[in-house]
């Protein structure tokens, strides 16, 4: 009989890994346990009855690197070319992104004008940062914190204004307490090389590719900054599950694991609410301090260790307006908590995805960002935030920073509790004495998904297969 793998979790992470087992060329028996009523995880879309869609959680994937290649031939086996929705180099949402600071909209600076001239909210031409990063010596800390490593090499303007915010919009984080060397890891890594973090990312290594297909043939060509789906980013996960049932993997919701129980004989048991299953070998899927609340005693040292890997939660508002011009076109704007730290950012989905209109074609689409590492000062207890409330401050948000004084005419609040990992100080030791515990115990079980090596859709995508190619290995 073959081997039988149970994956926790059935967001993207644990369908990906799913997805690379059952695509081995001998696969084991697969379960996919999800604790709740639907699969996909954070990867959750609305589709209204005159065709519009809007995203709750990631709305765009981006398609550069080995991860973004990788996650682009998936989605050609999956079918789904006929579906994707790029946004090419050239398209406003691939060029204009904002800032909102000091009571007004800024351009994001490119080009020359904004290397030789000051453009705000900079007071000073950027090429002074960059001549700064050049001659500054290179870090000796093995970490440091986000805003101390670019304060340090670019000055304290372009760590409170751009990084800031730029922290913001990707971990829903604060840079003074996110780690350079997990967060950024391409920026810390350039640094150690040259000396310089300009001179490393002009110098860096051989750019690899991932699995190579016609999409993202295309996605060079035509310099896509960003895809998605015409149904929606959970379109992924569903066209994930339509493939897995055919080939035998049993896709289980409304199964919580309440506790893992490592067996003598060499298996695990897994306790559900209502049965016991047992796997020779768990991917889990699962946050880091859920997976800390189910493991056995003995793991207990394992367990200390992902109880230290915190996660934000986020409000997230989509707002449609009939009859309205937006002020400005482009992929949207983040705030620097200096300016308002309740506010993450806007998105002007319709911008970068007006298909995602629906027969409302003239609508504009946003959606607001709240809280992230803010969220208890601002709004109290996530659990408990009433939805009025941040209805009521995403549409103040609209109205003082898009001018937009009309009520919108469909309004959707969702609050992702502890949905974004934290990468604070010290993560890369953390993931270095888990997979020590790991190898150590000679524990039969693999950690994928957004709390150890990247929050995004591709990171997640990525350490599902990286994941199950050695545990293939191992099995066989």
């Amino acid at each position: 009989m073959p081997p039988t793998v149970a994956v926790v979790g059935g967001g993207i992470s644990g369908l990906a890994a799913c997805y690379h087992l059952a695509r081995g060329a001998r696969p084991p028996k697969v379960l996919l346990l999800e604790a709740g009523a639907r699969l996909g995880g954070w990867l959750q879309s609305t589709r209204t009855a005159d065709g519009a869609v809007f995203e709750h959680g990631p709305r765009g994937i981006r398609p550069g690197g080995v991860v973004g290649t990788d996650t682009l031939h998936m989605v050609s086996e999956l079918g789904l070319e006929g579906d994707v929705l790029p946004v090419p180099g050239d398209h406003p949402a691939s060029r204009n992104r904002f800032l909102y600071t000091g009571g007004a909209l800024h351009k994001l600076p490119s080009g020359l004008q904004g290397l030789l001239w000051p453009v705000p909210p900079f007071s000073r031409a950027l090429l002074w940062s960059g001549v700064r990063d050049l001659l500054a010596p290179a870090g000796t800390e093995p970490d440091e914190s986000v805003y101390a490593f670019v304060h340090r090499r670019f000055g304290q303007e372009v760590a409170d204004i751009a990084v800031d915010s730029l922290c913001r919009g990707v971990f829903a984080g604060d840079c003074r307490a996110l780690s350079i060397r997990s967060c950024f890891p391409t920026l810390f890594k350039a640094e150690r090389h040259r000396r310089s973090v300009l001179l490393g990312l002009a110098l860096g290594s051989r750019k690899e590719r991932g699995a190579e297909s016609r999409l993202s043939q295309r996605a060079r060509a035509e310099h896509w900054s960003q895809w998605s789906l015409r149904g929606g980013m959970e379109s992924l996960a569903e066209a994930l599950a339509a493939f897995l049932r055919p080939r035998g993997v049993e896709l289980h919701c409304h199964a919580p694991l309440r506790r893992l129980r490592w067996h003598p004989s060499g298996h695990w048991q897994l306790i559900l609410a209502d049965s016991t299953v047992t796997a020779d070998h768990v991917v889990s899927a699962l946050p880091a301090a859920a997976l800390a609340e189910v493991l056995p005693a003995e793991a207990e040292p394992l367990a200390q260790e992902l109880r230290r890997i915190p996660a934000v939660s986020v409000a997230v508002v989509n707002l449609q307006y009939e009859g309205i011009t937006l002020p400005v076109t482009g992929f949207g704007h983040l705030v620097p908590s200096s300016e308002d730290a309740s506010l993450l950012g806007i998105v002007y989905d319709s911008v970068a995805f007006p298909q995602h209109n629906g027969t409302g074609a003239s609508s504009v689409r946003l959606t607001v960002m709240l809280g992230g590492a803010w969220f208890r000062q601002s709004f109290g207890d996530p659990a408990a935030v009433a939805p009025a409330l941040l209805l009521q401050r995403a549409q103040a948000a609209v109205r003082e920073q898009l001018g937009l004084e009309p009520a919108p005419t469909r309004s959707i609040v969702k609050v992702h509790q502890a949905c974004i990992p934290q990468y604070t100080l010290g993560h890369w030791q953390r993931i270095e004495r888990i997979s020590r515990f790991l190898a150590e115990q000679q524990l039969p079980l693999s950690l994928i998904g957004a709390s150890y090596t990247g929050v995004s859709v591709n990171d997640c995508i990525a350490s599902a297969k990286a994941a199950v190619g050695r545990l293939l290995g191992q099995l066989h």
